[in-house]
């Protein structure tokens, strides 16, 4: 660990992969499995996110994506700060219980 504390950031994933061909949902799927794998979390249809501690996570996870990469498709990767996160706001209908926000994710590290 660094001398100065690490802040927790958010990794998020937003991609648009085709999927109109057997190979390109195989493609699609294979993506999705790795982020699943890889601890991120579905936020909404083909936008995922996870929770790292500190830049050099996020390095390590931004590699991982560029080594997993589909062949076709558009895929775009943000990070925010934990506090950023916190201010989400859900704008639908009705939210569902597993539509909350995961600011609690962080009292399991």
């Amino acid at each position: 660990m660094t001398a100065k504390k690490d802040k927790f950031m958010w990794l998020f994933v937003f991609f648009d992969l085709p999927t109109k061909t057997k190979p390109e949902r195989r493609a699609a799927t294979r993506f999705r499995n790795f982020l699943l794998k890889d601890g991120y979390m579905m936020i909404q249809f083909s936008v995922y996110a996870r929770i790292c501690n500190g830049k050099d996570r996020i390095d390590k996870h931004m590699q991982r994506l560029q080594s997993v990469l589909p062949e076709k498709g558009a895929i775009r990767a943000m990070q925010i700060t934990d506090k950023q996160y916190e201010r989400t706001k859900i704008l639908v209908g009705t939210k569902k219980n597993n539509e909350e926000t995961k600011t609690e994710q962080l009292v399991l590290f």
